[in-house]
């Protein structure tokens, strides 16, 4: 139950922290359609004055209901729904691309409006048939239907649900990151609610250009994350190579100083440490190749999406333990960079392995 419930928490951080943003730009313009849309008439106007966050609420319990039964299916097929490092690249290479498609629907390009996702109409006209309260039953509608159009860190925290194995515990890590994003998704419905029309379209259009510099901003991590674009990280001031250096216990004798990041012991084995925090240390690394080669990932109190680790080249991911050791064999490699990455490809590094002959 206390792993159950640190997933919620976990999940309930990432989305607070890093989801709103993200999950906002995707699937706002639903919520801000939803909501600017239904302006009251003058007999329902002070009822409405009076309740101008109906349909954010119920856009977002229609949000919650979807994620939480989409955790509880992803952990129990577990692995089996794990998708490799560069099918979910290219996953968020499709959501940067459908982010730009929603930008261009707020600035109001008519040319791709019928490429954005939206209900079927034919629900829609079920729902205003049925019952005089649509206004209120269409945003819970299109709040269930996010789940069809998942944002970058969405696609993560998906990751994490497979991994747990657990129906319930990949539930409570879905229903934790909907809760953490719902503040922010509350004020942009709160602020079209209560805008004017002139001023909702006005929020549209900026609304607009903020979604497609983070269709930008989506769509390279996306390359980053399937190892198509080396991360930027790779060649900042802290990402220094450090070079092998033995450590057999005569030349290493026990001390307080910190371990190299790159050893080899005199049975010629190689070692790589890196370290994970809620980011990677250091992020660029120099061994080398034809050796057989061991990739320590060192959880220290790890955190957000550095812990959903990628080789993608190898097709290898790892959800890194929060506090201990994991192990990853990469045999002996030629000469050549090998990429890694967070799935989401906000951060990751370079091993440059280099060498002579076999």
């Amino acid at each position: 139950m206390s792993s159950t419930l640190s997933l919620l928490i976990s999940g309930a951080g990432t989305g607070l922290l890093a989801g709103g943003a993200s999950c906002a730009a995707v699937q706002g313009g639903l919520l801000a359609g939803a909501v600017s849309r239904r302006t009251p008439t003058n007999s329902a106007a002070p009822r409405q004055a009076a309740e101008p966050l109906a349909p954010v609420g119920a856009f977002l319990v229609g949000k919650l209901l979807s994620h939480t039964a989409l955790g509880l299916l992803l952990g129990i097929f577990g692995s089996a729904l794990q998708p490799s490092p560069r099918t979910r690249a290219v996953l968020l290479i499709a959501a940067g691309v459908l982010m730009v498609f929603f930008a261009l629907d707020l600035l109001g390009i008519k040319a791709v409006s019928r490429l954005v996702p939206r209900p079927p109409a034919s629900f829609g006209r079920l729902v205003r048939g049925r019952t005089k309260s649509s206004s209120r039953l269409a945003p819970a509608a299109l709040g269930f239907a996010t789940v069809l159009i998942p944002c970058g860190v969405t696609l993560s925290v998906e990751l994490i649900a497979v991994t747990t194995g657990s129906a319930v515990a990949g539930a409570a890590v879905m229903a934790g990151f909907v809760i953490g994003t719902a503040p922010l998704f509350a004020l942009i419905g709160y602020v079209f609610r209560r805008a004017s029309r002139d001023i909702s379209g006005y929020l549209a259009g900026v609304t607009g250009i903020v979604v497609a510099a983070i269709a930008v901003w989506t769509i390279s991590s996306g390359l980053q994350a399937g190892g198509w674009l080396p991360t930027a990280t790779t060649t900042s001031a802290t990402g220094s190579a450090p070079v092998a250096v033995p450590a057999s216990p005569q030349a290493a004798p026990e001390t307080d100083a910190p371990q190299e990041p790159v050893t080899l012991d005199d049975a010629g084995k190689q070692t790589i440490v890196l370290t994970v925090t809620d980011f990677y240390v250091p992020t660029a690394f120099t061994a080398k190749a034809h050796v057989p080669t061991t990739l320590v990932l060192r959880g220290a109190d790890a955190g957000g999406c550095a812990r959903a680790f990628t080789i993608p080249e190898l097709g290898i991911e790892e959800i890194v333990k929060k506090n201990g050791d994991t192990r990853i064999n990469l045999g002996a490699r030629k000469p050549g960079k090998l990429l890694f990455s967070c799935a989401m490809g906000m951060q990751g590094g370079t091993i440059d392995f280099q060498g002579g002959q076999a």
